[in-house]
């Protein structure tokens, strides 16, 4: 599963919303991703339900 949203900076609700997703869908693990930072590995968030 894949959503995709735009916005100027990630904040507590957008991790909220990927453990949802993850819980729904079955899913271990989610990666939040932010492409307004210089480096992308900085705007990387790995996001793990239940491990």
């Amino acid at each position: 599963m894949c959503a995709v949203n735009s916005v100027a900076a990630l904040a507590g609700i957008h991790m909220a919303q990927t453990l949802t997703y993850l819980r729904l869908g079955g899913y271990k693990l989610g990666l939040l991703m932010n492409f307004n930072v210089e480096l992308m590995k900085q705007g990387i968030k790995r996001v793990v339900n239940g491990l």
